[in-house]
């Protein structure tokens, strides 16, 4: 198969926005090229020079925007050493993220089928695991978290409660700020996470050591 070539960032800025809105107002399988070309003004042609399907436009863009996350979450966490700040500020800027980027998070995490997104490189979200795993090492390094807290753990958490959180913010309307919900989840999050600390010693052990 021939390599498509990358697509210029002034035709990005003219289809990108439509693609992400036609995905969130419809259901996936109803969406077709020739929608996006007439709302986008792009001719069919094109869109097929750069992209082989629907699925593919789709699934790039969403790759390209999830990377965009991890750029901004590398940038906010940098030069940060608390560790407990860190992965809020980890938290935070993903949804901060996701509220400015609505269309995105109802796409990816509300009306895409769930086979079809896994099948993409955007669902393994790879910049956003290598930050996960760094923020991980250096906590069980320091000794902020419980000693068998791993990296697929955190992954898991990360991921569990960030798409809970799209889809209750989704299904009642999208009526708040992703961001807002922060207060509700974090200091549960961290208290899970987090070893005791014994007053009589002043050090910290993992948690299955006081079953």
């Amino acid at each position: 198969m021939t390599e498509k070539p990358p697509i210029t960032e002034n035709l990005k800025a003219r289809l990108y926005p439509v693609v992400l809105k036609q995905f969130s107002m419809n259901d996936f399988h109803a969406v077709n090229i020739r929608d996006i070309s007439k709302e986008s003004g792009i001719s069919t042609g094109t869109l097929y020079k750069y992209y082989s399907s629907k699925e593919d436009l789709l699934f790039s863009i969403i790759d390209e925007k999830l990377r965009e996350l991890g750029s901004l979450l590398r940038m906010h966490i940098e030069g940060l050493e608390d560790i407990r700040e860190m992965i809020r500020k980890l938290f935070w800027v993903t949804m901060n993220f996701f509220d400015q980027n609505p269309e995105l998070a109802v796409t990816a995490f509300i009306t895409v089928p769930l086979k079809s997104f896994m099948a993409s490189k955007a669902y393994r979200r790879e910049t956003e695991m290598d930050i996960l795993n760094d923020i991980v090492e250096k906590a069980k390094k320091n000794g902020a978290v419980i000693s068998d807290f791993e990296s697929r753990h955190f992954a898991d958490l990360y991921h569990m409660i960030t798409q809970r959180q799209i889809q209750n913010w989704y299904m009642h309307g999208m009526k708040w700020k992703l961001a807002d919900t922060m207060d509700q989840f974090f200091d549960f999050f961290w208290r899970v996470v987090a070893p005791l600390l014994t007053p009589e010693h002043g050090k910290f052990i993992s948690k299955k050591e006081t079953i």
